[in-house]
């Protein structure tokens, strides 16, 4: 991936970070590595973000999502014996009826972390969306900072009061639900909606738990609503 200005901006002054002259050399070790402007490709693949709908896990395993408005497969709709096999193996893991909407899916507990989304720039965002709000009754709704460093930031800056006046818990940084680390784990057929980056069979603690991963700000609206919910309706994003 070709670094750019704005990792550049990131990383300076950074505790970990050269300074002076050696910034500057690394900076420019750094942009020797992009690829030439006439780089021939394999293949290029182009995405357009703004059609992507929030996507969900509705599975075993992150490649099985779906955006959250759509429906949940059928066993018929896999391609081959393999695809079949596994789409049946989620179904029945997961308790869904194929063919329904995942949206409004009842949750039991609501995780905002882990390392792939505890940073400070998505606690950022969810505490501008949820001020004002309220987690919904019987939802347990924690949030775990990614690092020891977005905690502190997070806290200097009154984000951890933003979460607790929601109704949120606000935890250590660690890996928590994530991996069902201390007493942060499901309990029986407990369904989660989780910002973290796995939902194997067993994951969050419990060997018949089950967990919808998404991204932090969906996490919230399915706390603040108390099922799967689109976050652009639930917090009116156009």
């Amino acid at each position: 991936m070709n670094p750019d200005q704005k990792t550049f901006d990131h990383l300076e002054g950074r505790e970990l970070a050269p300074n002076g002259r050696a910034w500057d050399q690394a900076v420019a070790w750094w942009r020797s590595l992009a690829s030439d402007e006439d780089a021939v490709y394999d293949d290029v693949v182009r995405l357009d973000a703004a059609a992507i709908p929030p996507t969900v896990t509705w599975g075993i395993h992150p490649g099985q999502a779906i955006g959250v408005g759509e429906r949940i497969p059928r066993v018929e709709d896999g391609k081959t014996l393999a695809e079949r096999a596994s789409i049946q193996e989620a179904l029945d893991y997961m308790s869904l009826e194929p063919g329904s909407r995942i949206e409004g899916l009842p949750v039991d507990v609501a995780f905002i972390g882990s390392c792939t989304n505890g940073r400070l720039s998505d606690l950022r965002t969810v505490a501008r969306w949820i001020e004002g709000r309220k987690v919904a009754p019987g939802v347990r709704a924690l949030v775990v900072p990614g690092s020891a460093e977005v905690a502190r930031l997070a806290e200097a800056e009154g984000l951890a009061g933003v979460f607790r006046e929601a109704g949120f818990e606000w935890r250590g940084p660690g890996c928590s639900m994530c991996v069902a680390m201390n007493p942060d784990k499901l309990i029986g057929g407990q369904l989660c909606a989780s910002s973290s980056n796995r939902n194997f069979k067993g994951r969050q603690g419990s060997a018949t738990g089950r967990t919808v991963l998404m991204s932090p700000l969906m996490v919230a609206a399915a706390a603040i609503r108390g099922h799967l919910a689109d976050a652009r309706e639930v917090f009116s994003i156009a």
